[in-house]
C-alpha cells in the first residue's frame, strides 16, 4: 500500500510542478518587481523599522503585532525544508538547484509584498463573525463571485499542504540518526510520533496567541544557533568557497547537469525554494493577515523579510554545509534531512550533530504549531468557524502519519499541495496588483511627508 501511495504522491508533484507553474511562480514575482519599479526592495529599511516595533499599533484590529506576524510565518517557512528541502533538492538536481532557490526567494520579495498587503487590505469576517485574512478572503471579497472557485481550491489544497507530516517525517529521522546510530527499530517511529502529538496538541489547543509567544521566543536561538554552525563548516573550507559558489551558478546553466539539465536543474530550484519560503504559496498571506495593523502596505514590506531570513539566509546556510562535506555526490540512502546531519557530523562530529538536532526540534515543532493554525483558517473557510475546534484532531493524526511513511510520500504530497495553492493566490494578486500599488503609493507619500 504504501508502495502504491509513494508512486502516487510522485506522479501528483510531477503534474503541479510543470513549466506552467514555475512561469506563474517567477513570471508572477518579476511581474510584481517591474510593476513596483523594486519599490518592495527600496524600502526594506523600513520593513526592519516596522518590525523592531516602530510603527506597532496595538489597538487597531488583528491578533498579532507586525513582529510576532512576521515570526509566525516565518516559523512555517523557516522549518525543516531549510535543512531537509536543500538537501533534497541538492540530491535531485546538483549544486545548480542552490541558485534557482535563490531566484525564487528574489521575486519572491515582491511576490509577498504584493499576496500579503492584499491579506490585510481583504480581510473577511468568518460564520463566527471573526475578522480573518487569508487568499480564500482575498478572492470572496475583492473579486466577483465567478472566482469563488478558487477560494475553494486554495482552502482545499491549503487542508494537506500545512499539515505537519514533513516536519513530524524529518524529525523521526533525525532521531534515528541520533540515538539510534542510522538504524532505528521498526517501532520508533510511532513512538516518535506519538510524543510528538502530545507536544503539539499542548501547544495548539493554546490557540494563536500561544502559537505567537512560542515563535518570537525559540526562533532567535534557533537562528543564532544554526548561522554559528554554518560559520564555523564555513571558515573551515573558506579557500573552497568562491569555487562553490561558482559552481553553483555554472550548474544551474548546465544543459547536461544532473536533474534535467538546464530546465529540469530550474524545476527541482523553483519547486525546493517555494517549499522553502512559501512565496505565492499563500500560507504567509494567513499570519500577516493577522497582524494589527490597517496599513496594508505597512504589513505587506515586513512580509518582504521573510524570503531573506528562510531561504537566502538559511537554505544558504545549509546548502554551503552539504556541498563542503562532498558527501551529496553519492549520498547512498541518505536523503533530507539524514544527509544534512550526515554533513554537520563529519564537519563537526557529535557537539555538531546535536547542535543540529536542537536546531531541527525547534523548527518542526513550531512549524506544527503554526501549520494548524493556517490548516484550521482553511478547515473553517470550508466548513464554518464553529468546526475548527474539530480539525486539531485531524492535525494531530497527521503527525502520527508522517512519522510513519517514507520522505518521498510526506515531500510529493505537500511540495504538490503547495502548488495547488499558489494558483489562486497569484491569479487573484496579479488581478488585483494594481490596488497595491494605488495603495502602496499613497502609502509611501505619507511616510515622506512625515519625515
Amino acid at each position: 500500500m504504501f508502495d502504491r501511495l509513494e508512486a502516487w504522491s510522485i506522479a501528483f508533484a510531477d503534474a503541479v510542478w510543470g513549466l506552467p507553474m514555475v512561469a506563474l511562480l517567477l513570471g508572477g514575482g518579476g511581474f510584481f518587481l517591474i510593476v513596483s519599479r523594486a519599490m518592495p526592495y527600496r524600502y526594506l529599511g523600513h520593513a526592519f523599522a516596522v518590525m523592531s516595533g516602530r510603527y506597532d499599533t496595538p489597538d487597531e484590529e488583528g491578533e498579532l503585532s507586525h513582529f510576532q506576524a512576521l515570526a509566525a510565518a516565518l516559523l512555517n517557512t523557516m522549518g525543516l525544508g531549510n535543512i531537509a528541502g536543500v538537501a533534497l533538492a541538492i540530491v535531485a538536481g546538483g549544486p545548480g538547484a542552490v541558485f534557482w532557490m535563490w531566484i525564487s526567494a528574489i521575486v519572491g520579495i515582491a511576490t509577498k509584498f504584493f499576496t500579503c498587503s492584499l491579506g490585510v487590505m481583504y480581510r473577511g469576517v468568518d460564520s463566527a463573525g471573526n475578522l480573518q485574512g487569508g487568499p480564500m478572503y482575498v478572492i470572496r471579497e475583492a473579486l466577483p463571485r465567478p472566482f469563488y472557485p478558487l477560494a475553494v481550491l486554495f482552502s482545499v489544497a491549503g487542508l494537506i499542504g500545512t499539515l505537519p507530516m514533513f516536519q513530524a517525517n524529518q524529525l523521526t529521522a533525525l532521531v534515528g540518526q541520533t540515538v539510534f546510530d542510522g538504524a532505528p527499530p521498526a517501532w520508533s517511529g510511532l513512538a516518535t510520533g506519538l510524543v510528538l502529538a502530545v507536544l503539539v496538541g499542548v501547544v495548539i489547543f493554546g490557540g494563536l496567541p500561544r502559537v505567537a509567544k512560542v515563535a518570537v521566543r525559540s526562533l532567535p536561538a534557533m537562528v543564532v544557533v544554526y548561522v554559528t554552525m554554518t560559520l564555523y563548516v564555513v571558515l573551515t573550507h573558506i579557500t573552497e568557497v568562491p569555487a562553490l559558489l561558482w559552481l553553483i551558478v555554472s550548474e544551474a546553466f548546465n544543459p547536461s547537469a544532473v536533474g534535467g539539465g538546464f530546465v529540469g536543474i530550474m524545476l527541482i530550484g523553483v519547486s525546493r525554494g517555494v517549499f522553502s519560503n512559501e512565496a505565492g504559496v499563500g500560507t504567509e498571506v494567513m499570519a500577516h493577515g493577522a497582524a494589527k495593523t490597517n496599513e496594508p502596505i505597512r504589513e505587506g514590506m515586513v512580509a518582504t523579510l521573510g524570503p531573506i531570513f528562510d531561504t537566502l539566509l538559511i537554505c544558504t546556510c545549509t546548502a554551503l554545509v552539504i556541498l563542503l562535506a562532498g558527501e551529496w555526490q553519492s549520498p547512498g540512502n541518505l536523503s533530507g534531512i539524514t544527509l544534512t546531519a550526515n554533513a554537520v557530523q563529519s564537519e563537526m562530529g557529535t557537539p555538531g550533530l546535536l547542535a543540529l538536532a536542537f536546531v531541527a526540534l525547534i523548527l518542526s515543532t513550531t512549524t506544527m504549531f503554526t501549520g494548524w493554525y493556517f490548516g484550521a483558517k482553511c478547515f473553517g473557510f470550508l466548513a464554518g468557524a464553529q468546526w475548527q475546534p474539530y480539525f486539531r484532531w485531524f492535525f494531530i493524526s497527521a503527525v502520527i502519519f508522517g512519522a510513519s511513511v517514507s520522505v518521498d510520500v510526506v515531500f510529493n504530497l505537500i511540495s504538490g499541495s503547495y502548488g495547488l495553492m499558489a494558483l489562486p493566490t497569484m491569479v487573484s494578486t496579479l488581478i488585483l496588483a494594481p490596488r497595491v500599488m494605488v495603495a502602496a503609493r499613497d502609502y509611501f507619500s505619507r511616510l515622506q511627508s512625515q519625515k
